[in-house]
C-alpha cells in the first residue's frame, strides 16, 4: 500500500519479537509491494507498535487483525525485510483530509 502512495510513512525503528497481523481486506499481501504471490518471512513489528490498544491491529490500515502478515520472496531476496519495522504511521494526508471534510459537513460516517 505504501508503494503506490507516497504520503504513507513506515515506522523503520528496530523489529521486536511481536508478530505483526493483517485484516481480511489486506490478507495475502506483501508488506512492502503489495503484491499476492509466495509468502516467505514473517514481518516483526517494533514494541511500540505493538503496545496497548494498538495490539493485534492491522500494520497497513489499522484494522482488526486476522492472519500474520509476510514478506514476499522477492522483498526478502533484495533484502526489504531488513529496513526496520514495516507499520504505517501516518494515515496520509489525502484520507485525514476526507476525515475533516466529512466533519465540516456533519457527515457522521468514519473512515
Amino acid at each position: 500500500m505504501a508503494r503506490h502512495h507516497r504520503d504513507l510513512m513506515f515506522c523503520r525503528q528496530l523489529p521486536g519479537i511481536a508478530i505483526g497481523s493483517l485484516c481480511e481486506k489486506c490478507d495475502g499481501k506483501c508488506i512492502i509491494c503489495d503484491s499476492l504471490v509466495q509468502p516467505e518471512k514473517l514481518v516483526h513489528i517494533c514494541d511500540e507498535c505493538n503496545f496497548g490498544s494498538h495490539q493485534g491491529r492491522c500494520i497497513v490500515c489499522n484494522g482488526k487483525g486476522v492472519s500474520d502478515a509476510h514478506y514476499c520472496r522477492e522483498c526478502t531476496r533484495l533484502e526489504k525485510d531488513r529496513d526496520g519495522c514495516p507499520k504505517i504511521v501516518n494515515i496520509g494526508s489525502a484520507r485525514a483530509g476526507l476525515f475533516y471534510e466529512r466533519k465540516k459537513y456533519g457527515d457522521k460516517k468514519d473512515t
